[in-house]
């Protein structure tokens, strides 16, 4: 068996390769005149390229659609867990984010917020980065306490 050199194992297998189309040589070759462009038209012009998205001069679609309301860069989202939640833990234990993540009431400890719905009947330390005002009473009400995480 001969070896094979470098520049055939390099070279694509036949028919792949294709000779580059010759066109404006005149009427006789077949693409002459207007060099398989068509007459007229944006895409007989020039370069012919315009964007996937352009719409041939008709109102683009992102200025059709009508523009609804405000999104803020700067908005918090909290993971909300209720008072009526923390039951389950024993009296007198500290909850924190980790904590509620390992027991499943929350999937990302970023930012959490304690809400009143319900009722706690334990006393409970309870850290959070954000509490409601009911959520503060019913806690203290239980004989808890509550700590403020920073952001």
């Amino acid at each position: 068996m001969r070896k094979l050199k470098l520049e055939e194992i390099l070279k694509p297998p036949a028919g792949a390769c294709h000779k580059e189309k010759r066109v404006g040589r005149g009427p006789s070759s077949g693409h002459g005149k207007t060099c398989t462009r068509g007459h007229k038209g944006q895409k007989a012009r020039g370069r012919g390229k315009f964007y996937p998205w352009f719409e041939g001069g008709q109102m683009p679609l992102t200025r059709r659609v009508p523009k609804r309301g405000f999104k803020s860069p700067f908005k918090e989202e909290f993971e909300v867990v209720n008072i009526e939640d923390l039951n389950i833990f024993e009296p007198n234990s500290m909850v924190d984010p980790e904590l509620l993540k390992r027991k499943g009431l929350i999937k990302k400890t970023d930012n959490v917020k304690i809400l009143g719905e319900g009722s706690l009947e334990k006393p409970l330390h309870v850290k959070a980065h954000a509490f409601s005002k009911t959520a503060e009473e019913k806690i203290k009400k239980a004989g808890g306490k509550l700590e403020v995480l920073k952001c």
